[in-house]
């Protein structure tokens, strides 16, 4: 079986360098595509780096992420649009946050509409990241052009009545081993209730950590802390195959058909 992660930050700096050791244990495991999304502009190059040295694995994606928009450069769009050009890929992470304490929200909604713009002229796959501001981000994918193959919600924790106004418009929906915590039984309520063929799955690694019982592959940052790992994948699998009560082998055939379908034609 092959497993696809819609969403992880492999170039993350907590993984310190271990990269080229990550990237086999998680082939090792199954893991056939993962997307690794950029932040901000200076994680962009690694973005490119590990896409140009793993390419059967890695789909590379940039993009400006809602916490790090006030570090843009003036020429911010323009070395976007050169990454973009410089191999195929996907736009994100983007988004809208209201949630994160003392960010500033001014200037997100500038920087996720013109990424957003962007990703709908190029008919790219586009990541979503959203906090707390789900009632603007409607709003805005209601009036703005979308990218005509659809947009990824990751690790998607709005509401059922949210999820029922953004599949219309083109939405998936990625679920993350984290909500496998007991505590976010309301977010796997909602994802019981996402059409079948918009559902992806994520590791959103290094972050989310999932469970104890779904960490096969444990891993700790140079400071100790324990650290997602994109291994972890096919443990995600079995916890959303069971919640959606599919065999296993039924359950990754349609999210591979789904993952082929968002992410396949770049």
């Amino acid at each position: 079986m092959k497993f696809y992660d819609a969403h992880n930050h492999l170039q993350d700096d907590r993984f310190a360098g271990r990269q080229d050791e990550i990237i086999p244990a998680a082939r090792a495991a199954g893991v056939a595509k993962m997307v690794m999304n950029g932040a901000y502009e200076s994680d962009w190059p690694a973005v490119l780096d590990l896409a140009r040295r793993h390419p059967d694995i890695v789909i590379p994606s940039f993009g400006f992420h809602p916490w790090y928009v006030g570090e843009r450069s003036a020429n911010w769009e323009k070395s976007l649009c050169g990454f973009l050009d410089a191999i195929p890929s996907a736009v994100g992470e983007i988004g809208l946050d209201r949630w994160k304490p003392d960010l500033p929200y001014d200037g997100q909604e500038e920087v996720f509409v013109a990424q957003l713009r962007i990703a709908a002229e190029r008919n790219l796959p586009v990541s979503i990241h959203c906090l707390q501001a789900w009632g603007h981000l409607v709003e805005i994918l209601e009036r703005e052009p979308r990218p005509a193959r659809g947009f990824l919600l990751h690790s998607f924790g709005g509401s059922t009545e949210t999820m029922e106004r953004l599949a219309p418009l083109g939405a998936y929906f990625s679920l993350p081993g984290y909500f496998a915590h007991e505590r976010k039984s309301k977010q796997r309520e909602t994802f019981l209730r996402v059409p079948p063929d918009r559902l992806l799955i994520e590791t959103d690694a290094p972050d989310q950590l999932p469970p104890p019982a779904l960490v096969t592959h444990a891993l700790a940052g140079a400071d100790g802390k324990p650290l997602n790992h994109p291994a972890n994948l096919r443990a995600i699998y079995k916890f959303a195959a069971d919640l959606f009560g599919e065999p296993l082998e039924q359950f990754t055939g349609r999210v591979e058909n789904n993952f082929s379908r968002f992410f396949g034609r770049i």
